[in-house]
């Protein structure tokens, strides 16, 4: 049996329902698992980590994120899968940035969290929880068969950093529109072999999170010049996320481009992902951003905008020099963006 262990960051799967005010609170990770009794008929052995005080997911900062990263890092080899606990409102962030931090991983680390608490009657905690630990013990010849950081809701299986939250009332909150589910769970599980990230041999990695001056622009009919001019020029600020319009497409105005162009010389970094959520940039393909392609704006493919703002952290936070986060701005590192 495979040694799975439970990291409990917080969020709705582990809250309960004050009976005199009728809001939601936290409560202990071990009432958490006496709510799931069904957890002992796993062919797994569990063990379980929790944060000392749970965080909302609305709280995550990227210190949480490494204390995720560390944790996974200190238990890597007594252990062949993690199941992260996590709120569901900035889980593609956290898988996003754990996809980053955690170079090389050779082993599942399976997000999941819930639309309703553990204790509700129609909770989906159960079954979120439940496959989800089965996804990271599953194996094929001794092999995990899901060696990198994924999202489990309402049956499916998706990329972490290929992840956004679509949905804020349905179970089936996630979506991955650029990319292929890794996994759907019916009778049985049904694993889409082609879709899931290789496995490399070399020793896991953790990449730290030190960068966070960025900003993001998302453009719309009559943004005027002064907010724009005003992001520009934050002080500190190292790169813009600009989500644009369809393609990758934008205004033609000449203050604008002239205002891009100025933040480009003084080394800032622009970063153009669409704003729709299926397809993405094609830069150049329409008047509207052949523009952007003369002065040097990159473009961000399909990637998510929680792939875009946490790849960029990472990049900002090494010591490659702005020309190269440029270069690996457009290249895959862990399947976030189409080759």
């Amino acid at each position: 049996m495979g040694s799975i262990l439970i990291i409990y960051t917080g969020g709705t799967i582990g809250m309960v329902r004050d009976e005199e005010t009728g809001a939601l609170k936290t409560f202990n990770f071990d009432a958490l698992m006496q709510e799931l009794p069904e957890i002992k008929k796993l062919k797994a052995n569990i063990e379980t980590y929790s944060f000392e005080e749970p965080i909302d997911s609305s709280n995550m900062q990227p210190d949480n994120w490494m204390s995720i990263a560390q944790t996974i890092y200190d238990n890597y080899d007594t252990h062949d899968g993690f199941v992260v606990l996590h709120g569901s409102d900035t889980m593609a962030y956290t898988a996003s940035a754990l996809s980053f931090m955690l170079e090389n991983l050779s082993k599942p680390v399976i997000l999941t969290g819930s639309q309703l608490p553990i204790g509700e009657v129609r909770t989906d905690a159960k079954e979120n929880l439940l496959t989800a630990i089965e996804i990271a013990s599953s194996t094929k010849d001794s092999t995990p068969l899901v060696p990198e950081v994924a999202i489990y809701f309402e049956y499916d299986l998706y990329r972490g950093n290929r992840s956004t939250k679509s949905n804020a009332e349905d179970f089936e909150a996630f979506s991955s529109p650029n990319y292929p589910i890794l996994a759907e769970a019916g009778v049985s599980l049904k694993f889409n072999t082609s879709a899931i990230y290789k496995v490399n041999d070399k020793p896991l990695k953790i990449n730290k999170f030190s960068d966070n001056h960025i900003a993001t622009i998302k453009l719309y009919p009559g943004i005027s010049e002064e907010v724009i001019s005003s992001i520009i020029n934050t002080p500190n600020l190292k790169a813009i996320v600009l989500e644009t319009f369809g393609a990758g497409n934008a205004s033609t105005q000449t203050w604008f481009i002239s205002l891009l162009t100025k933040a480009i010389q003084k080394d800032i970094i622009i970063l153009n992902i669409s704003q729709c959520e299926g397809g993405g940039v094609s830069q150049g393909k329409y008047e509207t951003s052949s523009a952007f392609n003369q002065i040097g704006v990159i473009s961000g493919n399909d990637m998510t905008y929680e792939a875009a703002v946490t790849k960029l952290m990472y990049l900002l936070g090494t010591d490659l020099s702005t020309t190269e986060v440029k270069e690996w701005l457009e290249k895959p590192l862990r399947g976030e963006i189409t080759a």
